[in-house]
């Protein structure tokens, strides 16, 4: 009898051991034999283990770093140290379903190509309610795409599989020799956007995203950072131009320049100023000029 493949099961905890816990809670129902877990701490300002008992789920790690990676470094960090034929690299603050992991493989088997699967993403608060039913093409010229699905209800619209453009980096099946070929995440980027830059890495190795409807996980939306946090801001407004620089050809790159100036910047600026989030129009000034004299390169 042919051994299942060995998944690695990748998330990171910076803060939130009693959330990490409640994801690893959900683990338990995992039907799936053959996985390990590897709670990556980013330095948390406690230590986790005080609040998370490995012993108490199966074939679990706390592996502790001595400073805070970010998510594309710290998924990196765990990358390296995880056995697995694959890799699934999923949230902190999402539930898991029984049968998710043996969904998010057939794919691989099914079709050839596949590099990376995604589940459906479902609000936990909500748990009828689409959060990621695949990504729309990145827009060239303006940096921004759409999530499909995203905040309608669950009608079955959706349950079709098939290609996408992107991978969310809440929940992504990752097979090794992806990895292998095309590299990690772009620690360049630390959070935000990364994901987009390892998809399109990805595509342009041949490798396929796909997005898997018949696999379900429940996220527990912006809990780490918070959707009106200043620090999202920064990232955002930061790795949108650094995507954009480092994925677009010249003409692209010029007309994206000009809307980004004439554009969004004034509409940002205005939209702070009358909110009165001056914090907020503090750090988009300064995710923008940091790209004026920071490298689009990244080590990874």
């Amino acid at each position: 009898m042919e051994t299942e493949p060995f998944v690695s099961i990748i998330t990171l905890n910076y803060n939130q051991a009693l959330i990490t816990r409640e994801f690893l809670e959900s683990t338990r129902q995992l039907t799936y034999p053959n996985y390990e877990i590897l709670i990556c701490d980013m330095a948390s300002d406690i230590d986790p283990a005080t609040v998370i008992r490995t012993a108490d789920y199966h074939n679990t790690r706390l592996l502790l770093c001595s400073e805070n990676l970010g998510f594309a470094g710290g998924n990196n960090w765990g990358m390296r140290q995880a056995k697995g034929d694959y890799i699934f690299i999923v949230n902190n603050d999402t539930e898991v379903t029984p049968d998710i992991i043996q969904r998010l493989l057939v794919p691989f088997s099914k079709y050839s190509g596949i590099g990376v699967t995604c589940p459906k993403i479902k609000y936990f608060s909500d748990p009828n309610i689409i959060q990621y039913a695949g990504f729309k093409p990145m827009n060239s010229f303006t940096g921004r795409t759409s999530t499909i699905g995203d905040g309608e209800e669950d009608k079955g619209q959706y349950n079709t599989s098939g290609p996408t453009s992107g991978a969310h980096g809440c929940a992504m099946m990752v097979k090794r020799n992806v990895i292998e070929k095309v590299g990690m995440f772009p620690e360049k980027f630390f959070l935000y956007y990364e994901e987009w830059d390892w998809s399109a890495r990805i595509q342009k190795a041949g490798f396929t995203i796909w997005y898997t409807a018949e696999a379900t996980i429940y996220h527990k939306e912006s809990m780490s950072v918070g959707k009106q946090n200043p620090m999202k801001t920064y990232y955002h407004t930061r790795n949108r131009i650094l995507f954009m620089r480092r994925n677009n050809n010249f003409f692209q790159l010029f007309i994206f320049t000009l809307f980004f100036t004439f554009f969004s910047i004034p509409k940002s600026i205005y939209t702070y100023l009358v909110n009165g989030q001056f914090e907020h129009l503090k750090l988009f000034l300064k995710g923008v000029c940091w790209n004026l004299y920071s490298s689009s390169a990244s080590p990874v």
